[in-house]
C-alpha cells in the first residue's frame, strides 16, 4: 500500500461569512503550506498572527462543535473545514482567519470543498503521512456514543443516529471518504438543531449566527426549512462531522469506523485513542540513546532520554524514557512511595525538545540548547517505577536561534504533565 504523495493548494483563496455560535463576520484564507506543514489555523486578528496547529492535542472543546486552542487564543467551530480538507487529501494549508470563529456558510463543507479546488489542489513531493491500524479501537463515551475502528485499505465512516423526533427518528448510512464521494454525497449536508433548544443556546452564547439560511432548523414536527437536500441529511452530516475531527490526527487514516450517536466529544475520544493506538505500534527506536548523546551534553544520571520514536524536521518530535525503580532519585523521593520528581519529568520533556532544536542548526556538536522560560506547567498525575513516559513537542514558532515549543508527557494513554518553552541555540 503505498501512502500517495503529500498535497496542498496552487494558490490563495478567500471565504466569509458568520460564525454560527459567535455571530461574528469573519473572513477565511486557505494559502499554500510547504511539505510537513500540516494544518496550522492562524488568527491574523490578534497581535503576532499566532497560529494553531489543526491536531487532536489542541483541542479544547466540543460542545456543538470542535475547538482549537494553544494558550489563550480560540478558534471556534473548525470541523467543516477540517472535514473539507482531510476528505479532499489536503495535507498541508494555512488556514487565515480575522475573527474567532469558521465562517457557517450554508451550515454543510460543500464551499470549503469547492474553494480548495478553486485553489487549485496540487501533489508536493513527500510521502503523505498515513495511520495504518493494527488492530480495532473502540471507544465508548459517557454519554452512549460508541465507535469501533478496524484496519480498512482505505478511510470509510458508517454511522447510525437516533432521535426522539418524527422527522429523523434512526438513520444509517455508511461512505467511502475519497474527494469525489464526500463532495457527492456528504458535503452538501447541513447542520440542524431545534427550535426547543433555541432559547437555552442563546443564552449560553451558543448559536448567535444560526439561520434558517446556514441551519436545518426542526420544530416539534418537521423542518422548517423549504426542503432537505437528502431524507437522511441528519445522518451524511454527523458522518461529515466524523470526518472532520479525525482529520485532527495529522494524518491519512486508513480504516473502517463504526459510530454510534456521534458527536464532537466522542469524536474526539476516539481521535485520541487511534492517536495512542498509533503511538503503540510505532515505538521502535528512531534515534537511540547512543546518538543522543552526540547531540545532548547531560551524561547519566542526568540524561533521561532513552530513545527517540517519531522525528519531524523543525515541527515534531516524540521521545521515551522507561522509569525503573533503579532511577537513583528514587532513593531520596517519598522513599518508601516512589514518585518521580515532577521537575525531572520536565527535565526529560526540555531534553527531548532541545533534540527537536538541535536539527535545526549546522554543526549541532558545537551548540548547545538553553532554555529561558517555562510556562502554562501542570502535573496531572503521579509517574511510578514501571511507567513508560512518552514525550510530544512541537514546534509552535521559530525565530532565528529562539524558538517556542509546546510538550506534552504521557503514561499509556493519560496525560501526566505538560509545558510551554521558550529554548534558544547557543554556542558552547
Amino acid at each position: 500500500m503505498t501512502p500517495g504523495k503529500q498535497r496542498t493548494i496552487a494558490k490563495d483563496v478567500s471565504l466569509d461569512g458568520v460564525g454560527v455560535h459567535s455571530g461574528e463576520a469573519a473572513t477565511l484564507t486557505f494559502r499554500p503550506a510547504a511539505p510537513d506543514t500540516g494544518v496550522r489555523f492562524r488568527r491574523v486578528d490578534l497581535e503576532g498572527a499566532p497560529e494553531i496547529p489543526a491536531t487532536v492535542d489542541h483541542v479544547v472543546a466540543t460542545d456543538l462543535g470542535t475547538t482549537l486552542g494553544l494558550e489563550d487564543v480560540r478558534v471556534l467551530t473548525v470541523e467543516h473545514v477540517m472535514a473539507a480538507l482531510t476528505s479532499q487529501c489536503v495535507d498541508n494549508v494555512v488556514v487565515e482567519l480575522n475573527g474567532p470563529e469558521i465562517p457557517i456558510r450554508d451550515g454543510s463543507f460543500q464551499d470549503y470543498v469547492a474553494a480548495l479546488h478553486e485553489g487549485g489542489i496540487v501533489e508536493q513531493d513527500a510521502d503523505a503521512k498515513v495511520l495504518v491500524m493494527h488492530g480495532p479501537v473502540a471507544v465508548d463515551a459517557s454519554d452512549g456514543e460508541s465507535y469501533v475502528a478496524a484496519p480498512a485499505p482505505a478511510l470509510r465512516i458508517s454511522g447510525t443516529i437516533d432521535f426522539d423526533h418524527p422527522a429523523i427518528g434512526r438513520q444509517y448510512g455508511s461512505f467511502h471518504v475519497d474527494p469525489e464521494s464526500f463532495a457527492a454525497h456528504l458535503a452538501p449536508a447541513r447542520t440542524f438543531g431545534f427550535v426547543t433548544q433555541w432559547d437555552a443556546l442563546r443564552a449560553r452564547g451558543l448559536a448567535q449566527g444560526a439561520n434558517l439560511g446556514n441551519t436545518v432548523v426542526l420544530d416539534e414536527d418537521e423542518p422548517l426549512n423549504e426542503s432537505l437536500r437528502f431524507p437522511d441529511e441528519f445522518v451524511r452530516h454527523k458522518i461529515g462531522d466524523v470526518v472532520g475531527d479525525l482529520g485532527l490526527l495529522g494524518a491519512r487514516l486508513h480504516a473502517h469506523v463504526i459510530a454510534e450517536r456521534p458527536s464532537h466529544k466522542g469524536n474526539v475520544a476516539l481521535a485520541r485513542a487511534l492517536a495512542e493506538h498509533a503511538r503503540r505500534a510505532g515505538r521502535q527506536a528512531f534515534v537511540d540513546v547512543t546518538k543522543i548523546m552526540q547531540y545532548l551534553p547531560h551524561r547519566y544520571p542526568m540524561l533521561l532520554v532513552d530513545r527517540i520514536v517519531h522525528f519531524e524536521q523543525g515541527r515534531r518530535i516524540v521521545g521515551i524514557k522507561n522509569v525503573t525503580i533503579n532511577e537513583p532519585f528514587f532513593q531520596g523521593h517519598y522513599p518508601g512511595h516512589p514518585i518521580m520528581p515532577g521537575v525531572l519529568i520536565i527535565e526529560a520533556m526540555a531534553q527531548v525538545g532541545g533534540l527537536l532544536l538541535m536539527e535545526k542548526v549546522e554543526n549541532p556538536d558545537e551548540k548547545v540548547v538553553y532554555f529561558m522560560t517555562m510556562d502554562n506547567v501542570k502535573w496531572r498525575r503521579p509517574v511510578t517505577p514501571g511507567d513508560t513516559l512518552v514525550f510530544e513537542l512541537e514546534m509552535v514558532q521559530f525565530r532565528r536561534h529562539t524558538c517556542k515549543m509546546h510538550g506534552m508527557a504521557f503514561v499509556e494513554d493519560q496525560l501526566v504533565a505538560e509545558a510551554d518553552f521558550m529554548a534558544r541555540i547557543v554556542d558552547k
